[in-house]
């Protein structure tokens, strides 16, 4: 699963492969917290994650929605997704 970007400690990865399930989604780590986005909404959909980080995640989603979006279409190929500019 390659990571996609790395921002305030918080790493972002998405599987690539057929297999993959809907709906588009970012799968993020921070320290022992490991949580599932969707793209679309932005929703925490699986796991835990801190609020502070959780809201970093979200604004991070928003400002690259297009760019996850493309880069779930390659993954969803098989193909690796580009890396996406971190937050800053």
């Amino acid at each position: 699963m390659p990571t996609i970007s790395m921002f305030f400690g918080i790493i972002v990865r998405m599987y690539c492969g057929k297999a993959e399930h809907q709906p588009p989604h970012v799968h993020v780590y921070y320290q022992d917290s490991k949580a599932t986005f969707d793209i679309l909404s932005g929703e925490l959909t699986n796991g835990e994650f801190p609020k502070r980080q959780a809201r970093l995640v979200v604004a991070w989603i928003e400002l690259h929605r297009e760019e996850l979006i493309a880069d779930w279409e390659l993954a969803s190929r098989g193909e690796l997704p580009f890396k996406i500019e971190p937050l800053r």
